[in-house]
């Protein structure tokens, strides 16, 4: 079977299951709803009004990784991989697919959520969001490319450990937590992590060794490390 016809029947799965759609709009709503917050109860020396218009990202990551994970933990409950490789024997053409059915969506809602924040949090911050065209499209097209990376992550990493509960277990506490917890210890060590590297293009000013665009594309190499993962664990393990 041709690519094409593949990832349409993926893109299709993904319409028809509502948790996933509900997903989608998580990230949106959960991101623009913590960057107003953050927006009305930003002060001090430090502030940094573009990260305080993209605060949400933090959150919005959550949803975006848990849809992610759901999209392709499908595939490993009630034998919907066999039925899916019988139709599709090319295992690599079918993962292929997968990912791109997680991460065009994310891409267009993250990009989408990008533009609302952005106007949300400027008009919270009124007169302190003194932000450049520049740093307006950096915000907005980061956010987007964020959020799909975090995505495809997860995807990956549930292809590994085919199940949504280890998937999240690990991720979310990851991210939550022990991120939180290296970055105080090492910044050196925190500064390679995919979170933190690619939340760099979310702020005006920033201290580690990373710029806005090396940043992601540190967290572009662990989404492509976990994805090329996925992909030998799917050819190479029984469904």
């Amino acid at each position: 079977m041709e690519f094409t016809p593949v990832l349409r029947s993926e893109l299709l799965k993904i319409r028809t299951l509502r948790s996933l759609v509900g997903g989608l709009c998580a990230v949106l709503l959960s991101t623009a709803l913590f960057s107003a917050l953050a927006g009305a109860d930003s002060d001090g020396p430090d502030f940094d009004p573009l990260f305080s218009v993209f605060f949400g990202v933090g959150f919005g990551q959550i949803a975006a990784i848990a849809f992610g994970t759901t999209a392709v933990a499908a595939e490993f409950r009630g034998g919907a991989l066999r039925a899916t490789l019988a139709a599709v024997p090319h295992r690599g053409r079918w993962f292929a697919a997968k990912a791109v059915a997680v991460g065009v969506p994310v891409l267009a809602v993250g990009l989408l959520t990008g533009g609302v924040s952005l106007a949300v949090g400027k008009a919270v911050l009124g007169e302190r969001a003194d932000l450049t065209w520049g740093e307006e499209v950096r915000g907005v097209v980061g956010c987007g490319l964020y959020l799909t990376l975090m995505a495809l992550l997860a995807a990956g990493l549930t292809a590994v450990l085919r199940s949504g509960v280890a998937t999240l277990s690990l991720l979310i506490p990851f991210l939550l937590i022990v991120s939180f917890v290296i970055g105080d210890m090492s910044n050196s060590v925190a500064d390679l992590l995919p979170d933190r590297a690619g939340q760099v293009v979310l702020h005006r000013t920033w201290d580690g060794p990373f710029g806005p665009w090396t940043g992601l594309a540190v967290t572009a190499l662990w989404t492509a490390a976990a994805l090329a993962a996925g992909a030998w664990s799917v050819r190479r393990r029984d469904a």
